[in-house]
């Protein structure tokens, strides 16, 4: 029986987060805040989701790890700890061209594609509401 995968997410943040650092964008995280073990500014969260500046220049100490996303970071000029884990990141987009990956919850399958009277069907599309 083959060993269970690891989760694809850490794997892709990272490969985002260098992909928007090497064209010069903002690399920004979307974060579920309403997960009980995420350490972020209250303060900031709206509608149980938080968005973080991930950049290196907006961060000191990040860690992106394979469990948690980890920085010190300054909120309304106030530095604070934040403390993610990976599993509620829900997306990392560059802020500059909204660019970037949603990710869903890891052994969910994606939505059924459409019957469009083919074998086939449709591929779902990805639409990014601002």
């Amino acid at each position: 029986m083959a060993a269970p995968q690891t989760p694809r997410r850490p794997y892709l943040v990272r490969a985002m987060h260098e992909w928007m650092t090497a064209n010069n964008q903002t690399p920004h995280l979307v974060v579920d805040a309403a997960s009980p073990a995420a350490e972020v500014p209250r303060a900031y969260v709206r509608d149980g989701r938080i968005t973080l500046n991930v950049s290196w220049q907006a961060t000191q100490g990040l860690k992106l790890g394979n469990e948690w996303i980890e920085f010190s970071a300054r909120f309304g000029g106030v530095a604070q700890q934040v403390r993610i884990p990976v599993t509620s990141v829900l997306g990392i987009y560059a802020r500059e061209t909204g660019q970037g990956m949603l990710f869903q919850n890891e052994g969910e399958s994606p939505p059924p594609a459409a019957d469009s009277g083919n074998s086939t069907g449709t591929r779902p599309k990805l639409r990014v509401i601002k």
